[in-house]
This record gives structure tokens, C-alpha cells and sequence, in this order.
């Protein structure tokens, strides 16, 4: 019986796969569903932009020839389209610049103690958790040209004159303005939580030498801080560019690309190019330019973050 019931597990053994044992077929299987995942809503929609963007295909036609690069060709020579990328641009880095420089300094306010944390904490992460399209229904209220409350708050507090009452989403500037605000409000959450972990990271050791050294807070700051949360940091300003750079649902809610296609970025141009205007070749030709920059720029910040991590 003790034979028996010794050499149970033994064949036991014998039967199961060898590959499960295997480090390297282990991980593939673990990684499957995430690659399987990502093929399906990224590298598909991909490989037919690409084919869309080399034929003639139009909303409603079941005929699709090939023309080759005649769509890009016609892009470059669309001034519209330069300046949705001129415009997508000054949107992505302004936005940005003021995410990364407020999320800082949100993380080291939120990173010291104090009576209520949780709920600071707990309001700051809501523009983030709230449906985007939702809040830019909200915003586009607050912008409104009759009821905004912007405009009436400031002329109760004699801010604005009595012959002043900006129009946020019809003027230009002031409609750039208005995106690049919503977007701050909308990306800043997630910056500072982001930053926030990397403060969390440094071992208070290394605060507690600079205490005793006599560090003041700028030289704390920029000796010690900021070159310890930069590699966080930069990963945080590239999940910025990326959804800034293709964002299209707080465009499309609040100015549509007006006044003027002053607001126009590519992202919104593709939509309204292939979806809207029915054509869906030139449509999927300009959200193609939207891939080679967001691949340099991701090289391009994760070498720098990986160097920097280094140093």
C-alpha cells in the first residue's frame, strides 16, 4: 500500500505539462489576455485606419479602391490641417506645463499631515473619477455667454467693468483659454497622485540629512526633491501629452473646434473629417499623423525619465 500510494504523486507528476514549470511559457501564458486585449482595441483599429487611409472609403459605400497616398498628399496641402496640428500643439504642451507645475505642488501639499487630508485628497481625485464628457457639460454651463458663472461672480466682485463681459467659447483666445482650463482640471488629478507616490518614495533618511545639514526649502527642493521625483515626474507629463495630444470629447463639447477652427486639433479634425463629413479615408489619413509623434515622444521621455532614474 505505501508503494502504491508513493508512486501516486510520482505519475502524477509524470502527467502534468512540463511548459507549466517553465518560466518562459508561464509568462507568455500570464501575458496572453493583456496582448490579446490591446490587438484588439488598439493594433485592429490600427491596421484598418491604415487601409482606410489608402483607398477611397466613404461613409455609406460598400465599393473601396485603392488610391494609394493621394489622402496624405491632400492633407499636406490642407491649410486647415496645419493648423489643427499648430493648434493641437500649443494645447498639448500649456496644458501640460501648468499640469506639471500644479500637480507638484498639490503632491507636496498633500504630502504633509493635516486635519482633513482624506478629504482634500477625496475632491482633488474627482475631476479624474467624474465622466469627462459629464464635466465638459458642466464647464460648457460655467462657460455659458448669459449664465456664466464666471462672468457674474467676477462682475459682483467688480473685476469686470460694466461695458465687460467676455464670451469664453466665442472669442479665440479666450476659447483656447477655456480647453487648456478644462484640460488642467480634468489631467491634474492624475498628476498629482502620480507625483505624489514618487515623494513617497524617497526614504525620509534623506530628508532627515538635509534637515540636519541645514537645508533650507528651495534648496531642498531643487537639490533634493526635484531631482529624485524627476523620473515620476516625466512619466506623469508623458500619460499628460498622450491623452491631451488625442483628446477630442472636451473639444467637441465645449467649442467644436471653433470660432474659426481656432480650437481645431487633429484629434477633432479626424472626427469631424471622417465620421461627421463622411469621409472616412481622409478621416483615418489625419489621425495617422496623430501615431509617429507620439512615438517620438514617448521614446524620447522615457529615455530621458530612464537616464535621469539613473543618474
Amino acid at each position: 500500500m505505501s508503494s502504491v500510494a508513493a508512486s501516486a504523486p510520482q505519475a502524477n507528476a509524470k502527467r502534468r505539462p512540463n511548459w507549466l514549470d517553465d518560466e518562459l511559457w508561464l509568462g507568455r501564458l500570464l501575458i496572453a489576455p493583456a496582448v490579446v486585449y490591446i490587438v484588439a482595441l488598439v493594433g485592429f483599429p490600427f491596421v484598418l485606419a491604415i487601409v482606410y487611409s489608402l483607398s477611397d472609403a466613404t461613409v455609406g459605400s460598400t465599393s473601396l479602391d485603392f488610391v494609394g497616398l493621394r489622402n496624405f498628399a491632400a492633407i499636406v496641402d490642407d491649410p486647415t490641417f496645419w493648423g489643427s496640428l499648430r493648434n493641437a500643439v500649443v494645447f498639448t504642451l500649456v496644458s501640460q506645463a501648468l499640469v506639471v507645475v500644479l500637480g507638484k505642488v498639490l503632491a507636496m501639499a498633500l504630502y504633509r499631515d493635516f486635519r482633513g487630508k482624506w478629504l482634500v485628497r477625496l475632491l482633488i481625485l474627482l475631476p479624474w473619477v467624474a465622466p469627462i464628457s459629464l464635466g465638459s457639460i458642466g464647464w460648457l454651463w460655467i462657460f455659458d455667454p448669459v449664465y456664466s458663472i464666471i462672468n457674474w461672480s467676477a462682475r459682483a466682485l467688480n473685476l469686470f467693468g460694466p461695458n465687460t463681459w467676455p464670451i469664453w467659447l466665442g472669442q479665440p483666445d479666450l476659447a483656447m483659454a477655456s480647453i487648456v482650463m478644462v484640460d488642467v482640471w480634468r489631467l491634474l488629478p492624475l498628476a498629482t497622485v502620480i507625483i505624489l507616490a514618487g515623494l513617497s518614495a524617497i526614504p525620509q533618511d534623506i530628508h532627515d540629512a538635509a534637515q540636519v545639514d541645514g537645508a533650507g526649502f528651495w534648496r531642498h527642493l531643487f537639490m533634493i526633491n526635484l531631482p529624485l521625483v524627476m523620473p515620476i515626474m516625466l512619466v506623469a507629463l508623458l500619460f499628460g501629452i498622450v491623452f491631451t495630444f488625442t483628446d477630442l470629447i472636451v473639444i467637441y463639447v465645449l467649442t467644436r473646434g471653433g470660432p474659426f477652427d481656432s480650437t481645431q486639433v487633429i484629434a477633432s479634425y479626424a472626427f469631424f473629417t471622417g465620421i461627421e463629413g463622411g469621409d472616412l479615408a481622409g478621416g483615418a489619413a489625419i489621425s495617422l499623423f496623430l501615431f509617429p509623434v507620439l512615438v517620438a515622444v514617448a521614446i524620447v521621455f522615457l529615455t530621458v525619465a530612464r537616464r535621469a532614474e539613473v543618474a
